[in-house]
């Protein structure tokens, strides 16, 4: 019971501890990131495709967005972008890492 009550909601999908650390889970990093990228491209968020801690302690978050939509739906441009999330639950920096057509399938698999 008292660790429950050590936790509380910061009221951004995060949780602080009363040693001042910010503690996402995987699914709350991935809302995060998808939130961000939205807000700072202007542009449609598909999905999360992946989320994955980081080496110090924080989250990387891989985000796919609708670049440029066409008719028909096939053919719209897609892209993805990774956004890092530090330990205190920040943006630490966002990046495009690949811009493709819906209509192809993943090359890397």
């Amino acid at each position: 019971m008292a660790e429950q009550s050590a936790v509380r909601d910061n009221g951004h999908g995060r949780r602080k501890s009363t040693a001042g650390e910010v503690q996402f889970t995987a699914a709350e990093a991935g809302r995060y990131g998808l939130q961000q990228i939205a807000e700072l491209t202007g542009k449609d968020p598909e999905g999360v495709t992946g989320v994955e801690p980081t080496d110090a302690d924080g989250w990387l978050v891989t985000v796919e967005v609708v670049e440029d939509r066409r008719i028909p739906s096939a053919t719209d441009v897609l892209a993805a972008y990774e956004i890092e999330i530090g330990p205190d639950g920040e943006l630490v920096s966002y990046r495009r890492v690949r811009r493709y057509s819906r209509g192809r399938g993943d090359r890397t698999g």
